[in-house]
């Protein structure tokens, strides 16, 4: 098989056991960048209710954080696909790696500080950095391989991702969750050196993981940078026209996975963001055991992710994906009103059954772009700002609905809706770009 470098070099690569080998490093050096961006974003599901806390929030505040992460990726996109296009995928890694790093080291002024519109700048920064490694790492993904198994290999990688949604909400409530909760009342009846002793405390708390979680991100930087990546685009026979960044989108099954995505990133956020707040609400939780149950969740969508790959190997990823969708709309439904654990069981299914959608619309909709894929990849990333709009809507309604966490799951009902249509219709490769 021949492929192109970066600088517009071609070289042969083994299409035998050769190949699987020059390929295998790179996968698992991209595999773990997987992991460490669902860490960031499965702390997020903790930060929401500790914030909220400690900063003094109502609901729709409290989305904010997912509104500066996310909305990050819609600013970001095109320049992540410029430094793509520019300086590679290896470099843009590193330079996606230490962005990351700087907002996660931005906590600690503004723990120190407590002061709110900090930790959303942190986050949009850390937001940033996400974006070059989403925008590089997906694709990357696809292309070392063979393209008719790029869904499963996409699949394979994320699962690791999965892995981060069931390790970030323990080590949460482990190292950010007090589990002590005042009421209104209660704080209004607080000395203020009291209180500003608890809310201080409390916003400090995240300072030690995030510290920590930045070093280990300038650490792989570092990893990445001695590291020998095959610098490669695929190569082509036909002679391609390669549209505008807005004509790529005449390629429908491209515009329907836009769609798709964007309704899916804020599905999901909206369902962990919301999570311990519901676990309390709806099934009589404390803080702390909502946020095992978290991890719980976590592992489920985990779980979801190795056992959807398996099945790609007998199922179409469209069908699968649709089957999907059925299950967590009839899910979201007992969440909505159930009541009791139960509450929490349809949760923890919402979340293995949502847990190939993103990788999967993310393949189908870059199906046939060949020259054209770093630009559909784009698009794809920046549609993530659906996790950035549609948290603060639910939040907004929740507040509406006098705090009933429960009405708010409507939100991803609708959002799941809408992905089914994509898996039965929507992903059909209907036109090309003339």
């Amino acid at each position: 098989m021949q492929v192109t470098n970066q600088t517009g070099d071609q070289h042969e690569v083994p299409t035998e056991g050769g190949k699987g080998n020059q390929y295998l490093l790179p996968f698992i050096l991209i595999t773990s960048l997987f992991f460490l961006w669902g860490m960031a974003h499965n702390l997020d599901s903790i930060l929401i209710p500790h914030l909220k806390k400690a900063c003094e929030l109502n609901n729709s505040q409290s989305t904010l954080i997912d509104t500066s992460v996310f909305f990050a990726y819609f600013i970001m996109a095109i320049p992540a696909g410029m430094l793509i296009k520019r300086f590679g995928y290896k470099n843009s890694i590193i330079i996606g790696l230490l962005v990351f790093a700087c907002g996660a080291f931005l906590f600690v002024p503004a723990a120190n500080t407590r002061t709110y519109e900090l930790f959303l700048l942190a986050l949009f920064v850390i937001g940033c950095g996400l974006t070059i490694l989403e925008t590089s790492a997906n694709p990357y993904a696809t292309i070392l391989g063979p393209a008719e198994s790029s869904s499963k290999r996409l699949n394979l990688a994320a699962s690791f991702n999965g892995l981060a949604a069931m390790i970030a909400p323990i080590v949460g409530s482990l190292f950010i969750l007090s589990g002590t909760n005042h009421t209104p009342e209660q704080m209004a009846a607080m000395p203020e050196a009291t209180k500003a002793a608890y809310l201080l405390g409390e916003a400090s708390a995240v300072k030690l993981p995030y510290i920590i979680l930045g070093s280990v991100l300038v650490l792989v930087a570092i990893l990445f940078y001695f590291m020998h990546l095959p610098s490669m685009k695929p190569q082509h026979s036909e002679v391609e026209v390669k549209p505008g960044f807005f004509s790529v989108l005449k390629f429908s099954h491209l515009s329907w996975a836009v769609v798709a995505q964007f309704f899916y990133v804020g599905a999901q956020v909206c369902i962990t963001s919301f999570f311990i707040r519901i676990a309390q609400q709806g099934a009589g939780l404390d803080e702390k055991t909502a946020g095992y149950y978290l991890g719980i969740y976590g592992f489920l969508f985990m779980a979801g992710r190795f056992i959807g790959t398996f099945f790609l190997k007998f199922v179409k990823d469209y069908v699968l994906l649709s089957i999907y969708c059925v299950a967590s709309i009839l899910l979201c439904l007992v969440a909505i009103y159930g009541s009791g654990i139960v509450v929490i069981y349809a949760l923890g299914g919402i979340g293995f059954f949502m847990s190939i959608m993103f990788p999967t619309i993310f393949s189908l909709g870059l199906v046939g772009l060949k020259s054209n894929t770093e630009t559909g990849s784009s698009w794809l990333v920046m549609s993530i700002v659906g996790g950035a709009i549609l948290p603060y809507g639910m939040g907004t309604l929740i507040d509406m609905k006098h705090d009933d966490i429960q009405a708010g799951y409507i939100i991803p009902l609708v959002c799941f809706v809408i992905i089914l249509y994509f898996g039965i219709f929507g992903h059909k490769v209907k036109n090309s770009i003339s």
